[in-house]
C-alpha cells in the first residue's frame, strides 16, 4: 500500500470486496421490515405508516432506515410508497408526452449512460413536471415515504433533482458503477481526492426510484450488490475489469411493482439492467435526494471574477508562472464543478461529465486565448446551465 491517507486504483483487490459483501441481511436487525429479498430490506409502506404517527416511533423508524442504508445492505425499497397508482399514471403521461416531443424534435440522442434508442431521458424531470401539471406535481410529491427516507439518511433540509428513464424493449445493462459524486470522476481524478472524502461522498446524496411500470426481471430492474458501499475504495476500483466482473457475477435485481420506490447508497455498485422483453417499455424516475450542506456561505458570480484576473494570470503564465501556483489561482477564481447543470443542453457525450467553469479557464490559460474568446466560452457555458 501506498501513502496512507489516499486510495489508488493499483491497489485495489476483488477479494476485499468479496469478503465485504458475503454478508446475510437478517430480518431480526430490522424491525419494521417485512422481508428480505436477496439481501435488501424491504418495508411495507402500509404496515410502516402507523409506527410514524408517534415522534419516538418516526425517529425509530428513521435512524433504522439510515443503518439500513449505511451498515446494512445499502438498499431497501418500499412497496406501496403510493397507495394510489393513479398518481403515478398521471405523471407517466406527462412524461411520455415529452419524450413524444423529444422525438418529433429530433432530439433522441445517446449519453454516456447509453447509446441511443436504448433508452429514453427527461433531464430534469421534476422542474418539467413542475410546469406542466402543478396538481400532479404536488400530488406525487406530496408523499410521506419519499420525504421520511430522505429526512432519514439528510435531516430535513434536503433538495430533490430527479430523471426519468425509459428502458426501450432490448436495451442493454450498464455496466456496475457507483454514482454522484466521486462516482462521476474518472479514476485519476478520484485518487486526488484524500481517503475520508470518499467516506464523506456518498453521506451527501441519496438515490432512489419509483416504479412508473411494473418491473419484473426481464425488464430490467437494477442490478444491485448489496452491502458494496462499505468497500472504502470503491470509487477508484468500479472501473477495473475484475470488479466489474465481479458485480456482474453477484449482482442480485429486485422486482417492483408500478408505485414500489426504490432507495440506495450511492456507493453501492449498481448498473441499470437489461430489458429482454419484445414490448415493455421500462419506466423510473430517477431521483437524487441532495444535502444542502455542499454550499458556500457566500453568493460569488465566478464568472465576474474570471474575467476580472483572466488577462493578468494569462500574461503571467506567459512568462513562465507555475502551473501549481497558477491553478491554485484559478481553483479560487472559478467555479470547480460541473454540477448542476442542464443535462439536455450540457449532455457529456465522451466523458463522465461536462466541463467545469475551472477547465474552459484553465484551457484558455494554457492556450493563451485572447479575452474575446474567453468571454464567449463563458458565456456559453451560462447558456449550457440554465434550467429553462
Amino acid at each position: 500500500m501506498r501513502e496512507p491517507g489516499w486510495f489508488f486504483a493499483d491497489d485495489c483487490k476483488v477479494d476485499d470486496l468479496r469478503r465485504v459483501v458475503a454478508v446475510s441481511t437478517e430480518l431480526s436487525e430490522y424491525q419494521h421490515a417485512s422481508s428480505i429479498e436477496h439481501n435488501v430490506v424491504v418495508y411495507n409502506a402500509k404496515t410502516v405508516r402507523p409506527a410514524l404517527s408517534t415522534s419516538d416511533g418516526r425517529r425509530a423508524v428513521m435512524a433504522e432506515i439510515a443503518r439500513a442504508l449505511s451498515s446494512g445492505p445499502g438498499v431497501i425499497a418500499f412497496r406501496d410508497a403510493y397507495e394510489d397508482v393513479a398518481v403515478v399514471d398521471r405523471v407517466s403521461e406527462v412524461f411520455r408526452k415529452i419524450i413524444e416531443e423529444q422525438h418529433a424534435a429530433g432530439s433522441r440522442r445517446g449519453d454516456h449512460y447509453a447509446k441511443p434508442g436504448a433508452n429514453d431521458r427527461v433531464w430534469n424531470s421534476l422542474e418539467k413536471l413542475a410546469v406542466r401539471d402543478a396538481s400532479a406535481f404536488i400530488d406525487y410529491f406530496d408523499n410521506d415515504i419519499l420525504a421520511l427516507v430522505a429526512a432519514s439518511w439528510l435531516g430535513p433540509r434536503y433538495q430533490f433533482t430527479s430523471q426519468v428513464n425509459v428502458v426501450n424493449p432490448g436495451g442493454e445493462a450498464q455496466s456496475p458503477h457507483r454514482d454522484y459524486h466521486l462516482g462521476f470522476m474518472e479514476t485519476h481524478e478520484a485518487e486526488m481526492y484524500p481517503e475520508h472524502i470518499h467516506g464523506l461522498s456518498p453521506l451527501l446524496t441519496l438515490q432512489g426510484a419509483v416504479a412508473h411500470t411494473d418491473m419484473p426481471v426481464v425488464t430490467g430492474p437494477t442490478h444491485y450488490l448489496p452491502h458494496s458501499q462499505k468497500y472504502p475504495m470503491g470509487y477508484v476500483a468500479w472501473k477495473r475489469p475484475e470488479f466489474r466482473d465481479f458485480v456482474n457475477a453477484n449482482f442480485i435485481q429486485i422486482e417492483l411493482k408500478k408505485g414500489d420506490v426504490s432507495f440506495f447508497n450511492p456507493a453501492v455498485f449498481h448498473a441499470a439492467g437489461t430489458n429482454r422483453t419484445s414490448d415493455v417499455r421500462r419506466m423510473a424516475n430517477l431521483f437524487q435526494m441532495n444535502s444542502p450542506f455542499g454550499r458556500a456561505i457566500e453568493t460569488v458570480d465566478t464568472k465576474r471574477v474570471s474575467l476580472a484576473i483572466y488577462e493578468e494570470l494569462r500574461d503571467r503564465v506567459g512568462r513562465g508562472m507555475s502551473a501549481d501556483k497558477w491553478l491554485a489561482v484559478v481553483a479560487a477564481a472559478a467555479e470547480g464543478y460541473p454540477f448542476p447543470t442542464n443535462l439536455d443542453r450540457d449532455v457529456p457525450l465522451d466523458r463522465l461529465t461536462p466541463p467545469a467553469q475551472s477547465d474552459i479557464m484553465a484551457l484558455a490559460v494554457m492556450e493563451g486565448w485572447p479575452s474575446d474568446r474567453f468571454i464567449k466560452e463563458l458565456d456559453e457555458y451560462d447558456v449550457r446551465h440554465r434550467s429553462a
